[in-house]
């Protein structure tokens, strides 16, 4: 008996009607249930958030606002505080600035590239005309 490793895949059959159909149904399936997932195998950058943004601007002022009345009380762990709270914000802000230019770039690439199932349909029809 041969192993899984040793069978001959080299054999072609074009998908039925049928085949493709649920082939369809079931990216859409994917893409609704884990859209992460589908935005990395193709290639998309994560979405720029507004609410990550303002959360970012929010704890960016609130973290300065800590740290002056830490330096005006002379309280240093509240200083510290500030500190922290103002990084944190300004590095959601800039990730989420990094997230919006990458998607456009991103974007403007795919403008020009075909889609990636599109070359793949393009290496399977070479293939098959190959094989004839």
């Amino acid at each position: 008996m041969t192993s899984p490793s040793e069978w001959d895949y080299s054999f072609a059959m074009p998908l039925s009607d049928e085949e493709k159909r649920l082939l369809a149904e079931m990216e859409a399936a994917l893409a609704v249930d884990d859209p992460k997932l589908v935005s990395t195998l193709s290639g998309k950058a994560r979405t720029p958030k507004k609410n990550r943004m303002f959360a970012g601007i929010a704890l960016f002022f609130t973290g300065i606002a800590t740290l002056l009345a830490g330096l005006i009380s002379q309280t240093v762990p509240v200083g510290i505080v500030g500190f922290i709270f103002a990084l944190i914000g300004l590095v959601l802000v800039i990730s989420n600035l990094a997230t919006k230019s990458e998607a456009v770039t991103r974007e403007r690439k795919s403008r020009q590239k075909p889609k990636w199932s599109a070359t793949l349909e393009e290496r399977w029809d070479r293939r098959q005309e190959n094989d004839n």
